[in-house]
């Protein structure tokens, strides 16, 4: 007898965007738990990640500014969504975009992934104009007889 896990989701199924349910989406505190695992395996303390997306901002994102982002209770600090990417950046990370994907049906592709989906997309395309093609043919040799 085999059981479906409930919880993880098919390799290959295709992704459904959360259920538009009245209050269902407020991710603030998911947002926050990202956030403060994405610091975590960034290997970095706090104080480098504030430092390198300060640089990357040209802006001040203080050490504290994180913390307030990864507190679930400091519901009026939230990260904004600009300074989303310049913190994946800091922690050359991509957890957020991902999860962020997912949630609205998709899926993130990076570098060689991103180019690997693209020339997949055009062999598809490339086989069924391929296929339209020998239709046609076939077709027109029926009709020339």
């Amino acid at each position: 007898m085999s059981r479906r896990d409930a919880i993880t989701r098919e390799l290959f199924a295709m992704p459904q965007p959360a259920a538009p349910a009245p209050a269902s989406m407020d991710y603030r505190a998911t947002v926050a738990h990202l956030l403060a695992d994405m610091f975590a395996q960034s290997g970095l303390d706090r104080w480098e990640i504030a430092a390198r997306a300060s640089r990357l901002a040209g802006k001040e994102i203080s050490k504290y500014m994180l913390d307030s982002y990864t507190a679930e209770s400091r519901e009026a600090c939230n990260a904004p969504a600009w300074v989303i990417p310049v913190l994946e950046t800091a922690c050359n990370a991509h957890l957020v975009s991902n999860w962020m994907a997912g949630v609205r049906g998709g899926r993130l592709y990076i570098g060689g992934d991103a180019l690997a989906a693209e020339l997949g997309r055009i062999e598809r395309q490339r086989d069924e104009l391929a296929s339209q093609a020998r239709e046609l043919r076939d077709t027109l040799r029926r009709t020339t007889r």
